[in-house]
């Protein structure tokens, strides 16, 4: 969990880092020459593939949490089948009383 958390977190903070940049970029543009635009440009370039592969980390992460967490349910299912046709009866009790409360 932590893992996630610290993905999440570096995810977050490259978001920000390429909205500031982007920011930045859009005023030096409007006050000064091309070669400050470039600079801009180019930091945000590296911002946005830094983010890409922070998402693409934490995209292996859940996608690995989620094949566990299938694995494990199944896993349970074929133990205690009848209280997993409970749970899911239950569940889908729950669902149609809050649909048709809509």
């Amino acid at each position: 969990m932590d893992t996630t958390n610290e993905a999440g977190a570096k995810l977050m903070g490259n978001l920000k880092s390429i909205i500031q940049d982007a920011e930045k970029m859009l005023e030096n543009s409007a006050q000064q020459g091309s070669e400050s635009f470039q600079k801009a440009k180019e930091k945000l370039e590296s911002t946005l593939e830094d983010a890409k592969f922070a998402m693409r980390e934490l995209e292996d992460i859940v996608i690995s949490k989620a094949k566990t967490a299938a694995v494990c349910t199944a896993e349970y299912a074929k133990a205690h089948p009848w209280q997993a046709a409970g749970v899911v009866t239950v569940i889908g009790i729950m669902l149609g009383m809050l649909i048709a409360r809509k």
